[in-house]
Parts: structure tokens; sequence; C-alpha cells
């Protein structure tokens, strides 16, 4: 019985102890889970549209909604045109901005202007060469500080600027309010302020006071003539740390794929059914994924236990046997017959 007892649990502890975690099992699996398509438009690193994947930095920041790509910032959502991975843009597009055959203004603001997250600004901005024409401001906005005869902050970017805005045939259907004079119009406070993202930081339309805006950017070298061939949206450039460029060279090198750990955001090289914190090369670098980590603890747990039963299964089979072991030795009867005695040590 004891005999019986000792190979079942042997065999529990070879099945305990056959999944082994995935540490080492698949280097140099490429896999391709995380690049994905939305529409007509590749999501590729750093972006993703999978938990995981890309560059922690831009987690929980693009939907993929009935074929449509939609970035999601606290400003509002943004339709995605394109994204460049070569130069590295993302060109948005508002249904509310206003552009130059249009404009959409009302009292509380009409439009998502642009504001990103704090932890998200250093991988996520307009362009340098975007600039922001913010219509209908009031005096008291804080675009003019308490002077708004000022004008401080209006001024051109990359060659667009209100003074050529005033020429959109959009102006002609807004009531026939033109602005004309200089720049920014000889109302006060203008009808138009034009500036860049690094002067403001943020286009929040309803806190500057502003009843719309419109976006322009400029990607051509030579500028476009006149604010019918702008290119209307927001044209966002997004960065990433310069030590992680070394670290998903390395990974892809080896056949993983870049992304991140989703509790504590560090980079992760993703290896098939592994994550390693180096590459696919380096097991020792292993590391378990939550899923893996919350089956390990039980069992090695489960492991122990068994062990446990087994020595002691072991130590209480060899006390039953020298408890019961009885020795037999024949002594002479009082007839002369051998009499057979049984001396039992306990």
């Amino acid at each position: 019985m004891a005999t019986y007892l000792t190979s079942a649990l042997l065999v529990l502890c070879a099945l305990a102890m056959a999944r082994q975690p995935p540490a080492i099992e698949a280097a140099n699996v490429p896999i391709t889970t995380c690049r994905s398509f939305c529409g007509n438009l590749t999501v590729d690193y750093p972006f993703a549209l999978r938990a995981g994947c890309g560059h922690a930095g831009f987690r929980d920041l693009l939907y993929c909604i009935n074929g449509a790509l939609m970035l999601h910032i606290p400003s509002g959502s943004y339709r995605v045109l394109d994204i460049d991975y070569a130069y590295r843009g993302i060109t948005l597009q508002d249904p509310a901005m206003s552009d130059c055959r249009a404009l959409d203004r009302s009292r509380g603001g009409r439009g998502n202007g642009f504001v990103v997250e704090p932890w998200r600004s250093p991988y996520l901005a307009p362009d340098a060469d975007n600039v922001f024409l913010l219509l209908g401001c009031r005096a008291s906005s804080p675009l003019f500080q308490g002077f708004p005869d000022r004008h401080l902050p209006c001024r051109n970017v990359s060659g667009m600027g209100c003074g050529e805005y005033y020429g959109c045939p959009a102006w002609d259907d807004y009531g026939g309010r033109r602005p004309s004079g200089t720049a920014y119009g000889a109302a006060v406070p203008p009808e138009c302020c034009a500036v860049s993202w690094d002067a403001i930081r943020a286009v929040n339309v309803s806190r500057l006071q502003c009843e719309g805006y419109s976006s322009a950017y400029s990607l051509a070298p030579v500028r476009a003539s006149g604010p019918g061939g702008w290119a209307y949206g927001i044209r966002a450039a997004w960065a990433l740390p310069e030590a992680n460029r070394g670290f998903c060279g390395a990974c892809r090198a080896t056949g993983g794929v870049c992304g991140h750990d989703g509790d504590t955001h560090a980079d992760l090289c993703l290896c098939g059914d592994w994550n390693s914190t180096s590459n696919c090369d380096s097991s020792a670098d292993a590391a378990l994924p939550s899923a893996a980590a919350a089956t390990a603890a039980p069992r090695v747990i489960a492991v122990a236990l068994c062990w446990a039963v087994l020595a002691s299964g072991k130590r209480r089979s060899s006390l039953n046997y020298n408890t019961n072991l009885q020795i037999c030795h024949t002594t002479p009867s009082n007839n002369g017959q051998l009499k057979s005695k049984h001396h039992a040590f306990r």
C-alpha cells in the first residue's frame, strides 16, 4: 500500500513541476499581434490598439470605431487621417473646427482645441509648423492678459496667420463681418488671433473665452500661396525617449516586438509567449506576464506541499516497518518439540 501511495505522490509532483514558467521556451519567436489595422491605416509602434503593445506614453490613446481610427485626449476625440512613421507625425481632424470654407462659431465655444495630459505631453504635441487660429475671443480672454489692444501672443506661424485667413470666403458668409485693417483687424479684441502651440501649451477654446478656432499646418518646403491652399487640421508630432531607441532596436533584432508592462509602464520586449526586459536572446532577463506570475505562486506552493506529504509518508512508512518488525526464533518445549516464539518490538 505504501508503495502505491508513494508512486501516486511522485506522479502528482511530476505533474506540478512539468509546467515551468515560459521564460526560456520560445526565444526568437516573431509575433505580429501588436501591429494592427483600422480602416486603411496601419497602427504600429509606438502606437497600439491592444493593451501592453506600443510605448506606454501612447497607451489608451487610439481606438478603432466602426473602421475609423480615433484619438482621444482630455480636450476631445479626433479622427486620425494619417500616421507618418518616417517623420513621426500624426494628422487629426476636428469636425467642429472652422476652415477656409466655413466658420463654426458659438458663444460657448465650438471645437475641441488641443489639450493633452501632463504625463503625455513629452510624447505628443502639435507640430511647430501648426498654427491655431482662435476666433472671436473676448477682451477678458487669458490670451490678452488684460491688455486687449496689445495682442501679445498673436503672430504668424510658418507664414500662416490671420491676415491671410481674413481672405477666406468663409468670412463673406459669416454675417458680412469680414475683418479689415491690420493683420489682426482694427477691432479690439481682434476677430482672429493666430498662435503656436509653444506660446500657450494648451488650446482650450472655452477656457480661452473664444467662439471657435481653426488649425492649419504646412509640410511642403514651398509655402502654399494663400489660405485656400493651406492644409486644415491638426498636425501633431510624437517623440520617444532616447534610451528607448537602443532597447527597441535590440528587441526587434532578436525577433521581438516592443511593448510595455501594463502595471509599471516599463519597456518590455514581447517574445511570443514570454516577455523580456532586454531582448529575446536573453532568457535571463525574462519577465513573467501578470497571468503567469499569478499562477506561478500556487504552482510553487503545490510542489512544496507535495514534497512535504511525500517526505512525511516516507518517514511514516519507515516507522511502521520498524514498529511491526517481528523476530522469530525456536526454543525447545517441555515435551522436546521445538516451539516458535515471536518477539514484537514496539
